[in-house]
């Protein structure tokens, strides 16, 4: 299951993970995000137990936005050990995604 992602929980859930997280930042108003979401949420079963996924709406927190430099949505980031090991840009197949994800696995 895809973890909703704010600043409140944000420490906790992506900086203090030992596994990679996957962030996916987007709004309900994209259609691109709603493109990609089945394949965030196929992730988020694949991979559960082994990587966190988490969905950051860009509207709701904006700080969180702002901190990861965000332009365009959907971007989605991989991050290790609470640093950004990858940032991907727009709706990706679900190979791609997962391809990423292993590579930091």
């Amino acid at each position: 299951m895809t973890v909703t992602v704010q600043a409140s929980n944000f420490d906790e859930v992506v900086m203090k993970s030992d596994k990679p997280v996957l962030l996916d930042f987007w709004a309900v108003w994209c259609g691109p995000c709603r493109m990609v979401a089945p394949t965030v949420d196929k992730l988020s079963s694949e991979y559960a137990g082994r990587a966190v996924i988490g969905k950051v709406n860009v509207d709701e927190q904006t700080e969180l936005a702002e901190k990861f430099r965000v332009m365009s949505i959907p971007t989605l980031y991989i991050l290790k050990n609470g640093q950004v090991v990858e940032r991907l840009i727009g709706a990706r197949p679900y190979s791609e995604l997962a391809a990423a994800l292993e590579k930091h696995m």
